[in-house]
C-alpha cells in the first residue's frame, strides 16, 4: 500500500468508528430520557393505574389518600388510605359511611421492564391493617355487581401478604352486634377472580385467647350470591387459655378440617385440654372432645351435630348451637345433653369440691344445657333441666356409708345386724328431676331407694357443698318396734299403727340437711310444706 493510501485509512476510520459511538449514545440519551419521562411520570401513572385497576375490578368508588413512588431496586410503590365503597354503608354501627374494603397502608416492588408492560405485573403486595366490611345478608345484592364488567385491568398481582386484618361481618338481625374476626396475618396466592385463592392466615381467637393457624383455598367468588362461595382447609388452634372466660380454666388445642360453602362450612376436629376445671371445684380433669359441627361463616352461628366429650372414663353426647347474641354481647349455647352410662363420680369431680367425690356408681343423665353470655362466672351462667338415674351407688364417707347400711338393715326389721361394726356396702339407687341455676341444684323429685327403704325428697343443694336441704317422706318395710331392740321395741309397738300407711310398715318425714362434711339425717315432723300443711304427700311412683 502506498503512503498516501495509508495516510487516508488513517483518517477515516476514527471517522467511521465516531459515527457509530455518536448514533449510540444519541440512541441511549432517547432512551434514557424517555425511561426518565416515565419514571418521573411513574407516580401519577401507577396511582391512576391502582385506582383504574381495583375500580374496574370490583365496579367500585375508589379512594386514595396518599401515594408515592422511589427508585429502590425498581420501583418501590407506597400508599396510605385506599378505601373501596359499596352502594350503601355495610356497617351501621359505626359512624359516617363506612368503605366495604379499608386498607390503612400498602406497598410493592416491581421492575422497569414490568413497568413499561402492559399489563403491569406485580409479584407481591404487602398491606397492613386490612379491613373487610361484609354488607348484612339482606344488601349484598350490592356485592355481585363488585365484578369486572368494561374497562381493562392495568395490573396483575401474584400473591398478597397482609398484616393486622380485620373481617368484620355484619347483621341487620335484631339484638345481634356484627361478626369480627381479628386475623394476624395472611397470604393469599393465585388471586385472580375466576379461581380459587390459596392462604395460609395466622388469627387471633378472643375467647379463648390463642392463636389459630389455617391453611386452606377460597373462592372463586361467588358474587350472585357470596353465601355460596367455597372454603375448605385445615386448621390448629394451640395454647388457648380457657381462664380468659369466667369460671373455667385449662389450656386446649385443637386441629381439624373444614369444607363446603361460606355459609354451610362443615367442620371435624377434636379437642384436648388435659388440665380442665370449674371454678365450683378447683379440681382438674383431663376433657376430650370430638365434634362435627356446620358454621354459618357469614354469621358466625354454630351448630354442633353432635359433640362427644370424655370426662375422665365417662362419655357425653351432645347436639345444639352456639349463637351470638347482642344483649348481653357474646354467644349463646344451647344444648341437649346426655349421657347413656357414666360414672357419677366422675360427673361429681369436675363439678363439686368435694374431695373424694360424695358418691360413686353408674349414671344416666339427660339434660338441656343454656349457657348465656355475660359477666358472671360460668357457674353462676349455665341453667340445667333434666332428670337421671344413678345406679348401684356408694359413699366413700364411710361415716354417711355407715349409716345408709344402718338405715337399710332396720327397714328391714333386722335391727341388731344394724348395730354390729361389719361394713355392708349397701349399694343405693337415685333418680330425679332437677335444675341448675345460679350455682344451686333445685330438685322437684328426688327418689333414693336402698334395700328396705324408699325415700322421696324435693330440696337444693348448693355446687360448693356447703348447703344441703331436702325434705320429704321415708317409707320402710319394718314397723317402727321392729326397728329397734329392747325396751324401745316393746314402748314403740303400741304405735305402730299410726305410721303405718299407704302399705308401708313405716312411713316418716324426713330430712337431709348440714353441709358436705357433716350431713345430717332426722326426722322432720315439724316441717311445713308450702302450702302451709305437714310433710309432703309420698309419692307412689318408686
Amino acid at each position: 500500500m502506498s503512503e498516501s493510501q495509508q495516510n487516508s485509512h488513517r483518517k477515516k476510520t476514527p471517522v467511521g468508528r465516531w459515527h457509530w459511538i455518536v448514533g449510540i449514545a444519541l440512541l441511549l440519551i432517547v432512551v434514557i430520557t424517555v425511561v426518565g419521562i416515565l419514571i418521573f411520570n411513574a407516580r401519577p401513572i401507577l396511582r391512576t393505574r391502582v385506582i383504574e385497576t381495583l375500580s374496574t375490578r370490583f365496579k367500585s368508588k375508589v379512594e386514595l389518600d396518599a401515594f408515592d413512588v422511589s427508585l429502590v431496586k425498581g420501583l418501590q410503590v407506597s400508599g396510605e388510605g385506599l378505601r373501596l365503597f359499596g352502594d350503601g354503608d355495610p356497617n351501621n354501627h359505626e359512624p359516617g359511611v363506612q368503605p366495604l374494603i379499608d386498607v390503612a397502608e400498602f406497598r410493592f416492588r416491581m421492575g422497569i421492564l414490568d413497568f413499561l408492560r402492559s399489563p403491569m405485573r406485580v409479584k407481591t403486595v404487602y398491606v397492613k391493617g386490612l379491613k373487610l366490611n361484609l354488607p348484612p345478608r339482606e344488601q349484598r345484592a350490592q356485592m355481585k355487581n363488585m365484578g369486572p364488567e368494561g374497562g381493562k385491568i392495568k395490573i396483575l398481582v401474584d400473591s398478597l401478604v397482609c398484616d393486622e386484618a380485620q373481617l368484620i361481618i355484619n347483621t341487620l338481625r335484631p339484638g345481634k352486634l356484627p361478626l369480627e374476626f381479628d386475623i394476624k396475618s395472611v397470604k393469599m396466592t393465585s388471586i385472580g377472580p375466576d379461581g380459587p385463592m390459596h392462604f395460609d392466615a395466622d388469627l387471633i381467637n378472643p375467647r379463648p385467647v390463642g392463636n389459630v393457624l389455617s391453611g386452606g383455598s377460597f373462592g372463586p367468588w361467588q358474587a350472585d350470591s357470596p353465601r355460596d362461595t367455597p372454603v375448605s382447609g385445615t386448621y390448629s388452634f394451640n395454647h388457648a387459655d380457657l381462664g380468659t372466660i369466667k369460671g373455667i380454666g385449662g389450656i386446649l388445642s385443637s386441629t381439624g378440617e373444614y369444607g363446603g360453602t361460606l355459609d354451610n362450612i362443615i367442620v371435624d376436629g377434636k379437642t384436648d385440654t388435659p388440665d380442665f376445671r370449674i371454678a365450683t371445684s378447683g379440681r382438674i380433669v383431663p376433657l376430650h372432645t370430638e365434634f362435627h359441627a356446620i358454621v354459618d361463616g357469614t354469621s358466625g352461628d354454630t351448630y354442633l351435630q353432635p359433640v362427644r366429650a370424655k370426662i375422665l372414663d365417662s362419655w357425653v353426647v351432645a347436639n345444639g348451637s352456639v349463637v351470638r347474641t347482642q344483649d348481653p354481647n357474646g354467644h349463646r349455647v344451647e344444648l341437649e345433653v346426655a349421657i347413656e352410662k357414666g360414672k357419677i363420680e366422675d360427673l361429681l369431680k369436675l363439678a363439686v369440691r368435694t374431695d373424694p367425690p360424695i358418691m360413686t356408681g353408674l349414671v344416666r343423665l339427660k339434660t338441656k344445657f343454656d349457657l348465656p353470655p355475660g359477666e358472671p362466672d360460668v357457674p353462676n351462667r349455665l341453667k340445667l333441666a333434666g332428670t337421671f338415674q344413678v345406679s348401684g351407688a356408694h359413699f366413700p364417707n364411710r361415716k354417711l356409708q355407715a349409716k345408709v347400711d344402718a338405715l337399710s338393715r332396720r327397714s328391714q326389721g333386722k335391727p341388731k345386724l344394724a348395730q354390729d361394726k361389719i361394713p355392708d356396702d349397701v349399694s343405693s339407687d337415685l333418680k330425679g328431676s332437677f335444675s341448675l341455676a345460679n350455682g344451686i341444684i333445685s330438685f322437684s323429685e328426688l327418689a333414693f331407694q336402698v334395700p328396705g327403704t324408699r325415700v322421696n325428697l324435693t330440696g337444693k343443694y348448693s355446687l360448693d357443698g356447703n348447703q344441703f336441704d331436702f325434705h320429704g317422706k321415708a317409707r320402710m318395710d319394718a314397723k317402727r318396734s321392729q326397728m329397734v331392740t329392747g325396751w324401745k321395741a316393746i314402748l314403740l309397738k303400741p304405735a305402730d299403727p299410726f305410721f303405718s300407711k299407704n302399705g308401708a310398715g313405716t312411713e316418716l318425714p324426713v330430712k337431709v340437711t348440714g353441709t358436705k362434711s357433716e350431713p345430717h339425717f332426722g326426722s322432720d315432723f315439724g316441717h311445713k310444706d308450702d302450702d302451709g300443711g305437714k310433710s309432703a304427700k309420698f309419692s307412689q311412683r318408686k
